[in-house]
């Protein structure tokens, strides 16, 4: 009887040897594989289009912020000379946006998806924009 028993026990553990070595087995799988998606998903995109703000002599003088989406492009008194910047796409979608430093008055403009040329104006107090295609 003891001998049958002794039989019991080592199946027992063998049991639990073998569950202890796939229960391993699947774990480092899983660790694997999620380390593998997550240095995919950690690779930076990159967007085509340039897009190229151009400021007239209609806000020479004035405070203002030029943003595009939540990045500051600059801020502070414009010359009297034409202001031009050009950035590179970094996102989907952008939002061009002058700020009045002095009243905080906003204007948003969207800017299109593959890049283009933005001439802004203004006109009676008003900010005026004229987008072109960057490669007609």
């Amino acid at each position: 009887m003891s001998r049958k028993r002794s039989n019991i026990h080592k199946n027992f553990m063998a049991l639990n040897a073998v569950l202890f070595i796939a229960v391993m087995a699947i774990t480092v799988l899983f660790l694997y594989l999620a380390y593998t998606f997550k240095r995919d998903a950690e690779k930076k995109k990159t967007y085509a289009g340039e897009y190229h703000i151009e400021l007239t002599t209609d806000f020479a003088g004035e405070d203002i912020s030029i943003y595009v989406n939540d990045s500051l492009l600059s801020k502070g008194i414009v010359s009297d000379s034409v202001m031009t910047c050009d950035i590179k796409r970094f996102a989907e979608e952008h939002v061009l946006l002058i700020v009045d430093n002095e009243t905080d008055a906003a204007t948003p403009f969207n800017l299109s998806k593959e890049g283009s040329k933005v001439l802004v104006k203004k006109t009676n107090d008003e900010v005026v924009f004229e987008e072109t295609p960057a490669h007609p």
